[in-house]
C-alpha cells in the first residue's frame, strides 16, 4: 500500500519487490530543484549472529506500520531541507540477496539529503513496527531489538 504525505513524501509497505531505477526516476521527475539524491537499500544477508540464514520473515500491523513511517518522514522533513523522500518496505518471506528497504531523500545539497537518508533509516531500524523472524537450517528465531540500533538512533535526539 502507497501512502501519499504530500506530492514529495512518500511511504509504502508491501510484499512486491521494488525496482530502484524506477523509484528513482519518479522522485526526481516531480523537482527539477533537487540537485541530490541518496539511496539506501537494505537487503537480506545470508548470516547473522555467526549463523547461516536461509530466510527473513517481516510482519506488520497495518495502518499502524504505515502510520509511524509518515512520522519519520515527517520530522526528517522538519530537520531537513528536502524536496522529496519515498519508503518502501516489503513484508512477507525474503531470501539471501532479496531488497528489503528502499529510502529516498532528495534536496538541493548533499548535506541534506544525506543526513536525513541516515536519520530515517537509523528510526526504521528503531521506531518502525516491524516484527522480524530470521529462518535458519535449526529453524526460525525472532529478531531482538539491538543496543547498536539504538544508539545510532539517540544521536539524533
Amino acid at each position: 500500500m502507497t501512502v501519499q504525505l504530500t506530492p514529495r513524501l512518500s511511504v509504502a509497505v508491501q510484499s512486491e519487490d521494488f525496482d530502484l531505477g524506477h523509484e528513482y526516476s519518479a522522485l526526481l521527475a516531480h523537482d527539477r530543484g533537487i540537485g541530490a539524491i541518496v539511496a539506501f537499500v537494505g537487503t537480506v544477508r545470508d548470516l547473522n549472529l555467526a549463523e547461516d540464514v536461509v530466510a527473513l520473515e517481516l510482519e506488520h500491523y497495518p495502518g499502524m506500520t504505515e502510520k509511524s513511517l509518515r512520522k519519520i518522514l515527517d520530522t526528517a522533513a522538519e530537520r531537513w531541507s528536502l524536496q522529496g523522500a519515498r519508503i518502501v518496505h516489503r513484508i512477507g518471506k525474503m531470501y539471501p540477496g532479496d531488497q528489503i528497504v528502499l529510502v529516498l531523500t532528495a534536496s538541493a545539497h548533499r548535506g541534506d539529503a544525506y543526513e536525513a537518508n541516515n536519520f530515517i533509516m537509523d528510526y526504521l531500524k528503531t521506531e518502525a513496527p516491524f516484527w522480524k523472524k530470521e529462518w535458519t537450517p535449526e529453524g526460525p528465531r525472532w529478531i531482538e531489538a539491538r543496543d547498536c540500533d539504538d544508539k545510532a538512533a539517540a544521536r539524533w535526539k
